[in-house]
Parts: structure tokens; sequence; C-alpha cells
């Protein structure tokens, strides 16, 4: 069965341009014309992935994804016309996983949208071949790797697919320090861009959910001019 896209852009033309090239290319593909129209169409219709632009009358693409993001974890890739930083890091913020900056090749975003579909995929089958143990418990945090799922004294958190890959590298690896160039890697094989900074925003969107404190976190310590590791005191 071919995976369903949601593209959601006010912009008609464009709208069908990108959905006439994924559908040509395999995808099966529905449209939503704004964020009101989005929200209702990703319910009724349950796509593999959102294809979302962010600037748009009324609810515009963050809120959209926000309200996306309350009832699934599915991919959301955003369109942006805006090349600033805090323009493409406020999606990330509300919990897309990838931004492609307008003007853009469809063949690119195609690309992209099957790096996104891999990763789940993988996830979901449970390749695990290579990992020594299917749960991974360090102190009250627990992480089902079959299952993707994250668990904090029981209780069950909610976690994006890239920040449960994110956390997988980290937990499998306590005390090791990853750059942001290797945690990219490990949920984005195309680099693309190779858009660092996004990393800064994955892992304190993760914090949100599994530290109590965010702001002094227990679990994920940043190390300055590095990157991020997994704390050692409290395995």
């Amino acid at each position: 069965m071919n995976k369903k896209i949601l593209v959601v852009d006010d912009e008609e033309k464009l709208r069908k341009m990108i959905c006439d090239y994924l559908n040509a290319v395999g995808f099966e593909t529905i449209q939503a014309k704004d964020g009101i129209d989005a929200v209702s169409v990703f319910v009724n219709e349950q796509p593999d992935l959102v294809i979302m632009d962010i600037m748009m009358p009324g609810i515009d693409g963050v809120d959209s994804t926000r309200r996306i993001r309350e009832r699934s974890n599915v991919p959301i890739i955003m369109l942006t016309a805006k090349a600033e930083e805090s323009d493409k890091l406020m999606g990330l913020e509300m919990g897309a996983d990838d931004y492609v900056v307008k003007p853009f090749s469809l063949k690119e975003l195609a690309a992209r949208v099957r790096a996104q579909l891999r990763r789940v995929s993988f996830n979901e089958e449970s390749e695990h071949e290579n990992i020594k143990e299917s749960i991974i418990t360090i102190k009250d945090l627990k992480i089902d790797l079959d299952k993707m799922s994250v668990y904090r004294d029981g209780e069950k958190l909610n976690l994006t697919s890239v920040q449960f890959t994110i956390l997988k590298l980290l937990m499998e690896n306590p005390g090791r320090v990853f750059n942001r160039i290797q945690i990219l890697n490990s949920f984005q094989e195309d680099l693309f861009e190779g858009y660092e900074r996004t990393i800064d925003v994955h892992i304190k969107n993760i914090r949100k959910v599994v530290e109590r404190t965010p702001s002094k976190p227990e679990y994920i310590e940043t190390v300055w001019g590095v990157g991020y590791r997994f704390s050692e005191e409290i395995v």
C-alpha cells in the first residue's frame, strides 16, 4: 500500500504541484487548503506523513503542527519561505521533524519524505539485531525498543519518532558525548543543508518530556562546545 501524504498549503498551484509530483513517484496524496482544514483532514484520513506550510492565513502551520502533534507522532515536514533561523526553529519547537525552505526542488522534498518514512519504518520493524537488549532501563527511565515507547516511573511518555531515536542513541551509550552532526546522522541519513542547530531544539523538546525539571536536567547533559550525553551518574 502506498504511503499517504497530507499536503497543506494555501497556495493552490504549489499544493497541486507537490501532490502531482509525489503521486508520480509512488505516493498517495491528500490536500488541505489551510490550517483549520489540515487538522480536520488529518483526523479523518490518518496520513503517514504531513507536509505543512508555515505561513497561512487564520491558523498558521505552527499552530496546526501543535494541534496535530497533540494527537499523533506522525512525521511532519514544514515548508517555509523565511530563511531566518528563528522561523525555522519555531516549527521544530512545536514538534515538526524537518523543514524545507522555499523555493525548493520537488526532488529534494520527495527525498526528505522518503528519509522520514524510512526512519519510521525501520523503528516499527524493530530491527535490533545489533542491540544487546530490547529494553533499556536506567534508574527510573525505561525505553522499550520494540514498542518504541518510553516510560518514567512506569508512566508512558509521549515522544515523536525523531525524539525517540535521539533518546535511544544517548541511552544506549551512557557517558559518551555525541556532537550535533553525530546525533543528526542518527535520524537523518541525508543531511541536505546539514542544519546542526535543529539538534538543540530536539534536545530541548526531549527534556520537556523526560526531565522532571527541564531547566536542571538529570538525564541529558550538555557538554559545552561539544554536544550532549546521557548522564553516567544515574546509571
